[in-house]
């Protein structure tokens, strides 16, 4: 399975949630961006398949961004964080 576009989500929602100079200047326009970042995340992980590794999935079901990119990453062959 190809995981880049459910990395590249991760990615960007842990991004947006890191960007502390949008939260300063612009709460709402912060709280779009987070909410955004997640939906497009949601759409990725309703796309994974039955046979997804369970590790990938309790990651993600408990909202462990971090473990989950870090899985990918380690396991699939996804590029790390520049």
């Amino acid at each position: 399975m190809n995981f880049g576009p459910l990395g590249a989500a991760l990615r960007n929602r842990l991004d947006v949630v890191a960007d502390h100079t949008l939260r300063n200047r612009d709460p709402a326009a912060h709280l779009e961006a987070i909410k955004a970042a997640h939906r497009a995340l949601e759409l990725q992980v309703a796309a994974l398949s039955p046979g997804t590794d369970p590790r990938l999935l309790h990651f993600l079901e408990r909202q462990s961004y971090e473990k989950a990119l870090a899985l990918l990453q380690s396991e699939n062959g996804f590029p790390p964080s520049a």
